[in-house]
């Protein structure tokens, strides 16, 4: 006959069983119930006032904000995204049609006016002293319509599999936003910790992860404003285009707002304005490009409390481990390494009291009234997570 002890040790290797099959079973989608997450923590406060000003229905005001949140972030990234794809696809298939029908001279033909001469002399020796390379370079350049359409294809499927992924993101978003209470009061109930530790972990990665949004989006506006003085200083035409799609590539880590600078100073290069090339190309690399290094950091310490040397090696450090993501899992797995460590020092630290002292609380610990309930310190506060029920 099993033991009590026999049993309760065959338990526990049985939930951490279940846990790593049910991440398992999660992981494709793990990326998009963190974004999920994320938002949830950050926009319940909205929530909790929208569900208020609707007659308390939940349902109603979770729709209004994800729909508020298609319109204000995916839908315009959608759209610019199937407008790159679009104008690279044309602009493929126009060279490759121009390159089979009338070779690489062509080409020359379409370059602008400052350059044309310069590019038809280098395609002239080109072709005099290389005539077979030249050859066999115009036959690659005629059978490039095949690669094309598969990059093409590549780049669509991966389009699928990332509105897969928003969908998945917002669905979760949605459920989050109607059942947060009734997760954050499950969570309670279940986690071996102290009453109130577990929302007090849960507070800190609301806390956490409302900075980096915010300072990730006052950092692009920062960005395109400063891309924006640069564009209007060396005559980018549609300046405001620019400072927006400024503002959007500033949101991706992988790309940053410097890209779109450096393109609009090709752009002027192009279009036979050397000086105000290089000018914005040095403007957008040195003010636009590390200005994400220097505001990102100062904005988002406020609401971490961290000193802002851990916040920037945090960002920079979680970037290169996890990718985009890492911008919000680097500071977050700092900050729940702080937040445990404090929870642990006030609710089990002891000050060094000498033999036959009387017997002192923790430190930082209220002490409890005979028949007063104890509430752990930092749990209440002005800015509750999702109205945990049980305090």
């Amino acid at each position: 006959m099993a033991t009590e002890q026999g049993a309760r040790r065959v338990l526990i290797g049985l939930i951490v069983l279940s846990i790593a099959l049910v991440l398992w079973v999660f992981s494709p989608f793990f990326e998009a119930f963190f974004l999920a997450a994320v938002l949830a923590g950050a926009l319940y406060g909205l929530h909790q006032w929208l569900t208020r000003h609707v007659r308390g229905k939940s349902g109603l005001s979770a729709g209004i904000i994800c729909l508020g949140v298609i319109l204000a972030v995916l839908a315009p990234l959608a759209s610019l995204t199937a407008f790159l794809i679009s104008e690279i696809t044309k602009g493929v298939t126009f060279i490759t049609d121009i390159v089979e029908k009338r070779g690489l001279e062509g080409l020359v033909a379409y370059v602008p006016g400052p350059f044309k001469e310069h590019a038809g002399n280098l395609l002239e020796r080109f072709q005099t002293r290389s005539a077979g390379l030249w050859q066999t370079l115009q036959e690659q350049l005629t059978t490039r319509g095949s690669t094309a359409a598969q990059t093409v294809g590549g780049v669509v499927a991966t389009t699928g599999t990332v509105v897969f992924q928003t969908v998945m993101m917002l669905i979760a978003f949605y459920f989050l936003l109607v059942q947060g209470r009734q997760l954050v009061a499950w969570m309670e109930s279940v986690s071996p910790l102290k009453r109130g530790q577990t929302t007090e972990l849960l507070m800190e990665f609301r806390k956490v992860t409302k900075s980096v949004l915010v300072s990730t989006i006052a950092t692009a506006g920062v960005q395109a404003v400063a891309a924006l003085v640069g564009y209007l200083i060396t005559g980018v035409p549609v300046p405001i285009f620019f400072a927006a799609v400024t503002f959007f590539f500033a949101l991706i880590p992988a790309v940053g707002a410097a890209v779109v600078c450096v393109a609009a100073a090709l752009l002027l290069l192009a279009t036979g304005h050397p000086i105000a090339a290089i000018v914005l190309a040095a403007w957008g690399i040195i003010v636009v490009g590390l200005s994400d290094n220097v505001v990102k950091p100062l904005l988002a310490r406020r609401g971490m409390h961290m000193h802002g040397a851990i916040v920037f090696f945090s960002l920079l450090g979680g970037l290169a481990v996890f990718g985009a993501i890492g911008l919000l899992l680097g500071p977050l797995i700092v900050a729940f390494f702080l937040a445990v460590l404090r929870i642990y020092e006030r609710d089990y630290g002891r000050p060094s009291a000498r033999p036959g002292d009387p017997a002192t609380p923790p430190r930082n610990q209220p002490t409890v009234a005979e028949g007063e309930e104890f509430e752990p310190a930092g749990v209440h506060s002005d800015e509750h997570l999702l109205d945990n029920p049980r305090h």
